[in-house]
Parts: structure tokens; C-alpha cells; sequence
């Protein structure tokens, strides 16, 4: 039995991966926990403040296998505290004389944040590899369908030819800006937490700050220019990152999801062997990936508006605050990572159907090329003049159910300045991608 959606043994393949929850379980955490511990006896005993004896058993015995977590979870119902079930737990079975140097002057806070620190810092690198990998897919795409021409659409109605390299550039380039986020802002929220009460290391007294750098270089973080109980602002801009990027996923999904209609046909996703759509209508095959990149998308977006939240904190403590970030924290990690997964499996084996794509453009009697006529008319009698002259010949030209072509040779205002010649020129769809094909060569040429 699960409470959450992420621990269900049916379902929890769509809403994380093996890798997120290797870092969020409640073993693997508890072990992470047991390992800052370990760290922080070893920093304290580097710069005088415990015996090396002590340090070296809290280390030996920081092992979730030795600790019952049945009985942690008790002792933390118990006590009503969020960490003081652990301590009791692993002091039983410490031997006697490092029991009390065990969690040396930390807090709840000092141990929770560096963890969550640590899980930012590695499910950044999860990030960071898909990312790539996804950008590459994208590039690929861009780089293979240069030249394949689809109908551009704006307000969901059909515009201009573009390629359908052009769009997955425009897919390329928003992902490559997303790892330019996160390994600027590494610096920022790869931070370990270690304050004591209030955040000024009281209790260490001389030894603080030197046991910050130490303590700091043994758990693999960067100190922090001060300590941050009351700072969230670091959690919130990686959650609010992974908020970005799932909604480029999300947006990636929601136009294939789009364009892989029947009426559309012009994108298909990968289907796997023995994937069923509907068991009562046999038929069907539904846009499983991109559908559940924009739900994953929706999520994250949704938690992220939490992490703002929890910014807002009173005076030097507030767990109505960083509290929140236990919730949200393992859950965007979770949902983004699947998200990019998926991301990955769909762009792999996206297939595009030019042929369609191009009958689709054709499909519209060359109304999607009335732009470069106006263009061309506009080298005669002016931009806006011509707008109204060419959007007076289409609509009379749709009313007749009549091309575009055959709605512009009917219209003396336009045959007093092109010749049929001119206007076929204008109605090639090849001549009306403007910069597209050039934009692909330059996002699909970057490192």
C-alpha cells in the first residue's frame, strides 16, 4: 500500500526514475543523513572540537543497515522532533564513549539542508546529462528536416511555410539555455548548511568557521558566505530551473501531441510493441509520451510556485517555511527526471512525415504564401496598401472557394503591378522560409 503516486509499485515508472529514487527513498536518505553526520564528526575532530576516537566510530557505525528504521520512525513520533529519532536511534548503537559527540552542536537544519543540497547537486547532474542528450536529439532533428516545409501556424491556424528544422531549432536552442542555467547557477545552491541554533555557530566558538570550510570540503560543497536557515532563495531558483525546463518538455509535447492528430499527421511518437491505447476501441493509439510530458510539466510548475513561498521566512527560524521543501523537493526531482527521460525516448524516435507536411501547405491553395506577394505588391504601392489589397482578393477568393492564385489574377489591383510570372514566384512555397533553413545552420552548427 502507497499513499503517493511516486511509491506505487504499479505506477511509480511514470512519475519517477530509478536513479531519483536511489537519492530519495527513505533508506537512501537516511544514509545520506548518516554520512553528513559521519562527515561533520570528522570535520569537528579535524579542527579540535572531539576526540579522533569518536569521530572514527561515529563513522564506522553510519550505516542505514544498522539501524532499524521501523524504530527511527517510532522514536520520531515519540519525540514530535524531525531528526531526534535518528540520533537516539544511532546513539544505541555507537559505542558508549561517542554516543554524546554524536551531532555535535547541529541542528535539524544543519543535517536536512546539506542533504538537500546534495540531492540538488545530484539531481543536477541527472538534469545536465539528459539535457544534452535531449539538445543533441533536437539538433539532430533540426539538422535532418532543414528543408522539409510544414505549414507554420500562429493562434493555432495555419501562417507561413516554415521547415520543420526551424521548429526543432527553436526546441534546440531553449534546451541548450536551460544547461547554460544550471551550470551557472551550481555555485548558488550547491551550498552546505551548517549554523547551529541561529545560524551564527555559536557553539563551536573559534572553531566555526574553520569547521565550516572543513565540514564543507568533506560533504563535497561549497561554504556558504554565510549560513542560509533563512535564505531558500537557492532551493527556489533550482526548483523554479526544473520548472523551466520540464515546460520546454512540456511545450515539446504539447505540438506533438498536436501534430500527431490523424487530420494533421504530420508527427508520429514512438509506440513500443504491445502498447495498447484503448481496451474498447481496439484502434486506437494514443500520444502516451508527449500527453504525460505536459501533466509531469504541469506539476512541476506547480510546485515551484511553492518553493517561492517557502522564501518567505520569519526571523532566524521558520519551519512553516523550509517545511514545505520536504515535500516539493523529492517530488520535482522525481517528476522533472521522468520528464526528460521521456523527453529523450520521444525525440529518439520521432517521426516526421514530409510528404504530409508538404500537403499540408499545398492543401491550402496557396493562402499560406499570401505574405510575399503582399511584399512583393508593397515595392509598388506601399506596405500597408497592399495588405489591404491582398487581404481583399483572399477573402474574396476563399468566398469563391477558388487558389489564391486564381483570386489574385482576378483582381486588376494586383495584375496592374505583377504579371503572373511575378505572382507564381511569390506562391512558391520553397521561396517564402525566409531566414528559416539559415537559423537551423546556426543552432544546429553550435558545440
Amino acid at each position: 500500500m502507497c499513499a503517493h503516486i511516486t511509491d506505487s509499485v504499479l505506477y511509480r515508472h511514470l512519475w519517477g526514475t530509478d536513479e531519483t529514487h536511489a537519492l530519495l527513498d527513505d533508506g537512501p536518505r537516511v544514509q545520506r543523513w548518516l554520512d553528513i553526520l559521519a562527515a561533520l564528526a570528522a570535520a569537528q575532530a579535524e579542527v579540535g572540537l572531539m576526540p579522533d576516537d569518536a569521530a572514527r566510530a561515529i563513522a564506522d557505525h553510519a550505516d542505514v543497515a544498522l539501524l532499524d528504521l521501523d524504530d527511527v520512525a517510532a522514536e520520531t513520533r515519540a519525540c514530535g522532533h524531525s531528526t531526534l529519532g535518528l540520533i537516539r536511534c544511532l546513539r544505541r548503537v555507537l559505542p558508549e564513549p561517542a554516543r554524546e559527540w554524536v551531532y555535535y552542536g547541529a541542528t535539524v537544519q544543519d543535517l536536512t539542508d546539506t542533504w538537500t543540497a546534495l540531492v540538488l547537486r545530484d539531481v543536477g547532474a541527472l538534469v545536465a546529462r539528459e539535457l544534452a542528450d535531449i539538445e543533441q536529439a533536437a539538433r539532430t532533428l533540426a539538422q535532418q528536416h532543414r528543408d522539409t516545409v510544414m505549414p507554420g501556424r500562429t493562434h493555432g491556424q495555419p501562417g507561413l511555410p516554415i521547415t520543420f528544422g526551424f521548429k526543432a531549432a527553436v526546441w534546440a536552442a531553449e534546451l541548450g539555455r536551460h544547461r547554460a542555467r544550471l551550470t551557472e547557477g551550481r555555485r548558488r545552491w550547491e551550498v552546505a548548511q551548517l549554523g547551529g541554533a541561529l545560524g551564527t555557530m555559536e557553539f563551536w566558538g573559534d572553531a566555526a568557521l574553520p569547521l565550516l570550510d572543513a565540514f564543507a570540503r568533506r560533504v563535497g560543497l561549497a561554504a556558504p558566505d554565510v549560513p542560509w536557515l533563512t535564505a531558500r532563495d537557492g532551493v527556489a531558483e533550482f526548483v523554479n530551473l526544473l520548472a523551466l525546463i520540464t515546460a520546454t518538455l512540456g511545450k515539446i509535447g504539447q505540438e506533438v501531441y498536436a501534430l500527431q492528430r490523424p487530420e494533421i499527421g504530420e508527427l508520429a511518437e514512438p509506440v513500443t510493441t504491445g502498447q495498447v491505447g484503448s481496451i474498447t476501441m481496439p484502434h486506437k493509439r494514443n500520444p502516451e509520451l508527449s500527453e504525460h510530458l505536459v501533466t509531469l510539466a504541469r506539476l512541476v510548475r506547480s510546485d515551484a510556485s511553492v518553493a517561492v513561498e517557502a522564501m518567505v521566512v520569519e526571523h532566524e527560524r521558520d519551519g512553516r517555511a523550509w517545511k514545505t521543501e520536504w515535500a516539493i523537493v523529492p517530488e520535482v526531482c522525481l517528476y522533472s527526471h521522468t520528464a526528460l527521460r521521456l523527453a529523450h525516448t520521444l525525440l529518439d524516435g520521432l517521426r516526421a512525415d514530409p510528404d504530409r507536411m508538404r500537403a499540408n501547405v499545398d492543401a491550402h491553395g496557396g493562402y499560406l504564401v499570401s505574405e510575399p506577394v503582399m511584399r512583393a505588391l508593397a515595392a509598388r504601392i506601399g506596405k500597408h496598401a497592399a495588405h489591404e489589397v491582398i487581404y481583399e482578393a483572399s477573402l474574396a477568393g476563399r468566398e469563391r472557394g477558388v487558389d489564391l492564385r486564381t483570386a489574385l489574377l482576378a483582381d486588376s489591383r494586383v495584375t496592374a503591378h505583377l504579371k503572373a510570372d511575378d505572382i507564381d514566384r511569390c506562391l512558391d512555397p520553397e521561396a517564402a522560409l525566409g531566414a528559416a533553413r539559415s537559423f537551423v545552420d546556426r543552432v544546429a552548427g553550435e558545440a
